[in-house]
């Protein structure tokens, strides 16, 4: 099983989707039409990175590689992808974004079906409607798919802590990226709240607690597992930040310097703003302001607009907040000493997220 865990969550990720699009065919046909959408999009695509986690935070804390109880956990560490196919659809829609992965998003392509078919109404406010209700359907099975994992009634309650806790400080996070948005707070701090809750939390930290609550871990090894996700999690999303405005396009599978169009308070414009006021340097914070919310943006603005955030030195200061908080996980996990394989795997996974191009 470890030796393609990716694999494996596909195949009971496809397994659940399977049975779930059975009884939507006989509820409606024209919903289970819209349901293959949403299946499409959770198998389609993704580093399946919260399964994965949380089987290793399973592993560490002295849960079995195999067995009922394994294949109960890889069906309770899947659900995680159900949760997250949930946030993607909606913070595609809330941001507006265009592509996902390469393709339309989904409620780019509702709205491009509605424009097709010559539908009435509006083919934008059917593509955000039918978004908004597969995300819901998406965190739905997601509970659903968790308690019917064949987990033990205490490690389910025991799992479903970190799972209460996970999804509100989810929500947080992206209500505290749009608020931070409109709100114009451009302060360190802000962003690095953001960044905790909307990633850290629920990419790393949390999923890691679920595998280990489920395996019944002392409060020892959850704590190693909290501070050690917790700093990886923030530098995960640091180096999405990173790539959402220095990305390749052709790798990441959005557009170049999509961040910026989407107004995101990020570090990196935190950083930069901060250097700019200590410059002295006002043009360089007006035209920041200026490309940050602006969906029409030019590429040459777009560019512009890179080369300060080079120049005020903000992309090197957030390389070097990933590094430090790289170091702290590392140091973390040494020191709990958790059996193998799950210390080496914890570590390749460490950098793994931390250092990549997608």
């Amino acid at each position: 099983m470890e030796s393609d865990l990716p694999g494996q969550v596909q195949r009971t990720l496809t397994e659940h989707l399977e049975s779930r699009l059975a009884e939507c065919a006989e509820l409606d046909g024209g919903f289970a039409t819209a349901v293959q959408e949403l299946s499409r999009f959770v198998l389609g695509g993704g580093k399946r990175i919260r399964p994965t986690f949380a089987w290793w935070g399973w592993r560490a804390a002295g849960g079995d590689a195999t067995g009922p109880a394994a294949e109960a956990m890889l069906r309770a560490a899947s659900s995680l992808e159900l949760i997250q196919a949930c946030a993607l659809v909606h913070d595609d829609l809330i941001d507006e974004s265009d592509t996902r992965r390469g393709h339309p998003t989904v409620h780019r392509k509702f709205a491009r079906t509605h424009y097709e078919e010559r539908w009435a109404g509006g083919a934008a406010q059917f593509g955000m409607s039918a978004a908004v209700l597969l995300g819901d359907l998406a965190l739905a099975w997601a509970d659903d798919m968790l308690h019917t994992a064949g987990l033990e009634p205490a490690a389910l309650g025991r799992g479903l802590r970190p799972w209460r806790a996970m999804r509100t400080e989810m929500l947080a996070g992206q209500y505290l990226d749009v608020f931070s948005q409109v709100r114009g707070d451009e302060t360190p701090e802000a962003a690095l709240r953001v960044a905790e809750l909307k990633s850290a939390s629920y990419t790393i930290a949390r999923p890691l607690q679920l595998g280990a609550e489920i395996a019944g871990a002392d409060q020892r090894t959850l704590a190693a597992l909290e501070s050690f996700g917790h700093d990886i999690g923030v530098a995960f999303q640091l180096r999405d930040d990173l790539l959402g405005v220095f990305g390749d396009p052709a790798v990441t599978g959005k557009p170049a310097g999509d961040d910026l169009r989407e107004g995101k308070r990020t570090l990196l414009i935190a950083e930069a703003v901060r250097a700019a006021r200590a410059q002295g340097d006002d043009h360089a914070v007006a035209e920041l302001r200026a490309v940050l919310g602006d969906p029409d943006v030019s590429a040459e603005r777009i560019e512009s607009a890179r080369a300060q955030l080079v120049r005020l030195g903000a992309q090197q200061a957030v390389e070097e907040r990933i590094a430090e908080l790289t170091r702290g996980a590392h140091r973390t996990l040494e020191a709990a000493g958790f059996a193998e394989p799950a210390a080496t795997r914890l570590g390749e996974l460490a950098v793994a997220v931390t250092d990549r191009t997608r």
